[in-house]
């Protein structure tokens, strides 16, 4: 095996690998420059995910310097380079705390309870088996660009900030409302996500022949493996477990639109959302929440909510919490009888050129999408 491999795959130059190896230590350096990065990145980052915005989220990827560190620590384990694996594990770790704290204190001052949480937060608390492959693609992008100058780092940073600051913002900010279990969840993502980068960032390095000691590759090769391996069970329950719940929600929708009077004919669904309890085990019952719009001559009733909860159950053989979000329909037509006195924007109507058209009675159940 060992022959097969240095076959395969060659050394680089010691003098390319040298200048890679400063070029490292340089990067993952603990400087100003970083920690001024750190802290403007983790702001920024938790201002978008108090606020459910996508696109200061990004503005915060744009900048975030944790990619720089994690790549040192990757290539430094990979042949035991002591010197690099203390600095870049250093840098690392004072960014994690720096981040933590500023997430912390900026979701302290805001004080949006767990309840109130948006889908940027509250998608960072439950990760699974596809945030795990965002992760390894990225550390895959950081390590080819490291190893082919021509890319820019600022493309590479972007991929790597996406997996790293935006869910280490999210256990700052859970712990500041002492939301322990999202916390831990966005914590098991952020890990997961520097086991994912470094594996890859690895294996980038190995095909690109920058190994020294196979027998040190190959440890710390497996033993990345081997940790990833453990965390990719309970990644892979939650992925299946939100694909379930995604196909769980259109046959609810379906149902609901097919099968019931209040919802197929009183009234238009105009969205559909199920709560899930945070754990499957839980005696809490789903929460299904429905947005209708109804025609204000039929309103829907307290009886027909319940009617339908237990239309649901019997389907689904479980138990669910039906609310319905009811916005009612007003129908306007134009009015063909004003007086020629009525004033307008720019003085009284003129009499028309031609008869008016006689005035037209529209049934009382027509919808708006229907004329």
């Amino acid at each position: 095996m060992k022959n097969w491999f240095k076959q395969k795959i060659p050394k680089v130059s010691l003098n390319i690998r040298k200048k890679l190896l400063q070029d490292l230590i340089e990067d993952s350096a603990l400087n100003t420059d970083f920690i001024i990065l750190t802290i403007s990145a983790s702001f920024i980052a938790t201002l978008g995910l108090l606020i459910n915005s996508p696109t200061i989220i990004i503005g915060a990827m744009l900048i975030a310097p944790l990619m720089l560190p994690l790549r040192g620590f990757a290539f430094g384990v990979l042949d035991n380079e002591g010197i690099l694996v203390k600095v870049s594990s250093m840098t690392l770790l004072i960014g994690t705390i720096v981040s933590l704290l500023v997430s912390s204190l900026v979701g302290g001052i805001f004080g949006l309870p767990e309840s109130s949480f948006g889908l940027e937060l509250l998608g960072r608390t439950q990760p699974n088996l596809a945030d795990l492959g965002v992760a390894v693609t990225a550390g895959a992008i950081s390590g080819f660009a490291k190893v082919r100058r021509r890319l820019g780092d600022a493309v590479v940073g972007t991929a790597i900030s996406v997996a790293l600051m935006p869910p280490l913002c999210a256990v700052g900010i859970c712990l500041s409302q002492k939301a322990i279990l999202l916390a831990s969840g966005a914590f098991l993502l952020y890990f997961t996500n520097l086991l994912g980068i470094t594996l890859s960032c690895i294996t980038v390095f190995i095909l690109g022949g920058y190994y020294f000691n196979y027998n040190q590759t190959s440890q710390a090769l497996g033993g990345l493996i081997a940790m990833t391996g453990i965390i990719t069970f309970p990644l892979f329950v939650s992925f299946g477990n939100l694909l379930w719940q995604e196909k769980f929600e259109g046959r609810i929708k379906n149902l609901l639109e097919n099968k019931t009077v209040t919802v197929g004919q009183q009234s238009e669904l105009i969205s559909l959302k199920v709560q899930w309890p945070m754990f499957p085990w839980s005696n809490e019952h789903p929460i299904i929440l429905v947005t209708v719009q109804e025609n204000t001559k039929n309103p829907i009733t307290p009886t027909q909510v319940r009617l339908v909860e237990k239309l649901i159950e019997q389907d689904f053989g479980k138990k669910f919490k039906l609310l319905l979000r009811v916005s009612q329909l007003r129908e306007v037509i134009a009015d063909y009888e004003l007086p020629l006195s009525t004033p307008l924007l720019f003085g009284p109507i003129l009499p028309p050129p031609m008869t008016p058209l006689p005035k037209r009675e529209l049934p009382s159940d027509i919808l708006l999408e229907d004329k």
